[in-house]
């Protein structure tokens, strides 16, 4: 997840690349437009530095956020936020303990995110939402050629393996995956998770330019 342990050491360079960016300013406008204001708690996996969880709470919610990465939450603790360590395919919170939840960028850095659904649905009450963002698996991955988001990506052979990369004609040599790697989901493979753990899917979006980098979704518990 954003934030997994392969972030350690990286932390500073990532929260003022992805996060206090306009790249960052713009996925926050449109994880809360599709969440909504608090009050209610709110659980953020793979909170990372904590950027987009300060402005959670702004927005009414009680926060609590998670990640594996210490030296992301480092940041995230210097931000006055409620964060612990956790692995979020193996969430330490009871049943039905959270009114909402939100994650951003997380399912290119787990390496179960089948798991991670399951678990984000366990710890929601019944008709919580759950607002999730992240690359668009047809656009970017290690398959297409697509740097920066920028013009028309050039597709190439291997959309269809699911096996973790750390090279691959995708990859800038300057951006995040040369750096931790990443984990690659068809989309067919990537909505089935959020399905098979039980979401309702209320909401799908592809923010941005002709050929979007993300995809953004409501589901509901």
């Amino acid at each position: 997840m954003a934030g997994s342990a392969r972030y350690d050491g990286i932390a500073d360079w990532y929260d003022a690349t992805f996060v206090e960016s306009e790249i960052g300013r713009a996925t926050r406008e449109t994880v809360l437009a599709l969440l909504g204001r608090g009050p209610g708690t709110l659980l953020d996996v793979g909170c990372g530095t904590g950027g987009h969880t300060a402005v959670f709470k702004e927005f009414g919610w009680t926060v609590t956020g998670v990640d594996v990465s210490e030296d992301q939450l480092r940041l995230a603790r210097e931000r006055g936020l409620d964060v612990k360590r956790a692995d979020a395919s193996a969430l330490s919170f009871a049943d039905a303990s959270f009114d909402a939840a939100v994650s951003i960028f997380t399912h290119t850095d787990v390496d179960n995110f089948a798991a991670v659904t399951r678990e984000i649905a366990r710890v929601l009450r019944p008709g919580a939402p759950f607002a999730y963002t992240g690359v668009h698996p047809c656009f970017v991955g290690p398959h297409s050629r697509f740097i920066a988001a920028e013009g028309v990506p050039t597709l190439h052979s291997g959309y269809r393996e699911t096996a973790r990369y750390n090279e691959a004609v995708g990859i800038s040599p300057e951006g995040l995956r040369a750096k931790v790697g990443g984990t690659h989901l068809p989309l067919g493979l990537f909505l089935q998770a959020f399905l098979d753990a039980g979401f309702i899917l209320e909401r799908f979006e592809e923010p941005g330019r002709e050929y979007p980098y993300q995809l953004a979704m409501r589901w509901r518990r």
